[in-house]
């Protein structure tokens, strides 16, 4: 899963933030042609793919379901551009980055200002144990889990199997969740949660508009497939660029930014196709590490200096493999499945009976 220029957590602790924060200023500021265009590029395929979709209703369900595959890979491509605009990146405007992240948060049914609250606090604390639950995947540590009650543990097994966490509760979250501000505590701003509800009445004006001329059926027939696909290739992206075996997790005052970013983010090497979709978020150690570089100048970043190359590299058939895992092991500093966890309890229980009948 390493790169021959893989190097320990000590020494990567070791680079002084003036370097790599040198290093990736060159790469910061947004061209919006290069914003346009992409913004372009994401759309327009979506709305002519949905109107493909709308037509082939009255031909086949099933090549309805075969075009939402690429309408669902548009709607990725309508999420990274609404997530470089919440890490202000997208744009040099303030005004752009908020306009076309809330344009794009309803396509993608994401309520713009609050998920870019939600997600600011995902970056502002990767990797950190005591600040686990918002804007990321949950992750128990061994010790956590052992203690926990029968039913802890069995709501913590149902909310870390892949059939739920990749399959129902992505649709769970974009379908249901997002359309209320379930996370948000006092300190957040009115405007943070009145963009659920903005959110909500222009995704239900598109809806009724929509339907209008083709129907409630047939506009939920093309845009659930779409959404459930999207949903879930987000999901399990957000989750393989985490959640991986020789992932970073640390407590206070030990928990190192640099580290959590090169360390606790991986390099997802995807095909070219693939990597188009999802807007170059492979390169995740490297928005970790600075959130302000557009998704289209990740690669270059990377290329260019052989630091970023460090980061662990995980491939398709690579990704599959972290499925099964599901705790942080603090003793050995790894991510490990449950029935690793069952294998060291075995373990440990016949070295303590042979030291008992010793």
């Amino acid at each position: 899963m390493k790169l021959d220029l893989q190097v320990s957590h000590e020494t990567e602790s070791e680079i002084p933030k003036s370097m790599w924060t040198k290093m990736v200023a060159q790469y910061q500021q947004p061209d919006v042609r290069a914003s346009i265009w992409q913004v372009i590029t994401s759309f327009v395929p979506f709305f002519v793919v949905w109107y493909l979709m709308a037509l082939s209703l009255q031909y086949s369900y099933i090549l309805t379901l075969l075009l939402a595959f690429p309408a669902a890979g548009f709607v990725t491509r309508m999420f990274i551009i609404q997530h470089d605009c919440g890490h202000a990146s997208f744009f040099q405007s303030r005004f752009a980055n908020n306009l076309v992240g809330t344009v794009a948060g309803v396509f993608t049914l994401t309520p713009y200002l609050y998920w870019r609250k939600s997600h600011a606090i995902h970056h502002a604390h990767a990797s950190n144990l005591e600040e686990r639950g918002i804007g990321d995947i949950y992750t128990m540590t061994v010790s956590e889990y052992i203690q926990a009650s029968k039913w802890g543990k069995l709501k913590y097994r149902v909310y870390r199997n892949p059939f739920f966490l990749f399959g129902l509760a992505p649709s769970i979250l974009f379908l249901i969740l997002h359309r209320i501000p379930y996370s948000a505590s006092k300190s957040w701003k009115p405007e943070e949660r009145a963009s659920v509800h903005w959110n909500n009445l222009a995704i239900a004006a598109i809806a009724v508009a929509v339907s209008y001329f083709i129907g409630f059926k047939a506009f939920f027939m093309i845009e659930i497939p779409i959404m459930v696909i999207a949903a879930s290739a987000g999901t399990w992206m957000f989750y393989v660029q985490h959640q991986f075996e020789d992932t970073y997790w640390a407590s206070k005052p030990d928990w190192d930014y640099a580290l959590a970013a090169m360390q606790g983010s991986s390099y997802y090497r995807l095909p070219k196709v693939l990597q188009w979709f999802t807007g170059n978020i492979g390169f995740h150690h490297i928005h970790h590490l600075s959130p302000r570089i557009p998704n289209y100048r990740l690669e270059q970043c990377h290329t260019e200096n052989p630091l970023f190359q460090r980061a662990v590299v995980l491939t398709i058939l690579d990704s599959l493999k972290t499925a099964v895992l599901t705790l942080w092991d603090e003793e050995r500093k790894k991510l490990i499945s449950f029935g690793e966890l069952k294998a060291l309890k075995k373990s440990a229980g016949m070295v303590n009976a042979k030291a008992t009948a010793g």
